[in-house]
């Protein structure tokens, strides 16, 4: 399957109920009414656009229209360049640098921490990249047995240690690990927490403090990894998580399971935080970098 094929298939859900509206709304009548207006910046908002790209669409299509006239397929064409406009034309990479690269995945309970460490694993890995886990999520003890399950799976070791112990003192360990293996990423897997819980994000801080005395500058990335079903309110959980760890990017998960999509352009618009990487299922190949254009034309695009 390819890259866009996948995309595509991953945002069906957005996708079908999106561009159904899109074109149910402007094949009426051949010009925009009041109305129609409003019904399209519903169907924006109900994928979760968010209120500013919404208006940046909705903008562009009246004044197309006010100037020469459109048709549905121009519509969704005209909504696809908004789209692009608003989260930029080059995808953001994985952060690498000479030696260790150490990336943080943070976030709330049941976004797809652990699962997600797993896959970027193996996405360096099938790069000919030596990567490791570290399984922080000391809390929740299924978190370390679900982590060394992947890495028996997926070949890759894993850092781990009892339920309960000190998740700073995991992922030191695993840092001197992977420095003495020549490792290239460490990937730390930690515990899912609530950002109005200042104890946990407190907890955090010094996560990320001992692994920067460990291993210089690390973590060299922190992303927050989301679940697309929560739609908007991942704004919030966004905003408060990079007051207390600057976050570096962000890893959209279960992208498939909703018609909610639009949130991918409302938060990296509007938080200026590039969205990294997408799942879009549960195999280890379902995590896909994130590329803007192929993002925005799955979205809008009609077989």
């Amino acid at each position: 399957m390819g890259l866009f094929t996948k995309i595509f298939s991953g945002l069906k859900k957005t996708q079908s109920k999106l561009s159904t509206e899109i074109r149910r709304i402007v094949t009426r009548s051949p010009k925009l009414t009041g109305d129609d207006i409003e019904e399209l910046e519903g169907a924006l908002l109900a994928s979760d656009m968010g209120l500013a790209v919404t208006e940046r669409v909705v903008d562009a299509v009246r004044s197309t229209y006010e100037s020469s006239g459109a048709q549905a397929g121009s519509v969704l064409e005209i909504a696809q360049a908004e789209v692009v406009s608003c989260l930029g034309e080059s995808p953001a990479r994985l952060a690498k640098r000479d030696g260790l690269t150490v990336v943080s995945l943070v976030g709330v309970n049941g976004a797809g921490k652990t699962t997600t460490a797993a896959k970027l694993a193996h996405r360096v890995k099938a790069d000919g990249g030596k990567p490791m886990l570290a399984a922080c999520d000391t809390f929740r003890a299924a978190a370390i047995e679900q982590l060394n399950l992947w890495g028996e799976r997926l070949d890759i070791p894993v850092i781990s240690s009892n339920y309960g112990a000190d998740p700073a003192s995991v992922a030191h360990d695993a840092a001197s690990s992977a420095l003495g293996k020549g490792s290239d990423y460490l990937f730390i897997d930690t515990a899912g927490r609530l950002h109005t819980k200042h104890n946990l994000m407190r907890e955090l801080e010094k996560l990320h403090r001992v692994i920067s005395g460990k291993v210089d500058g690390a973590p060299h990335e922190t992303l927050l990894v989301i679940d697309a079903s929560v739609g908007m309110n991942a704004m919030n959980q966004a905003r408060e998580f990079n007051k207390t760890v600057p976050l570096t990017g962000l890893v959209i998960t279960k992208l498939d399971g909703t018609s909610k999509g639009g949130m991918v352009v409302a938060i990296q618009h509007e938080l200026g935080l590039p969205v990294k990487f997408i799942g879009l299922g549960e195999q280890p190949d379902d995590l896909q970098p994130f590329i803007p254009a192929d993002y925005a034309r799955a979205l809008f695009f009609e077989e």
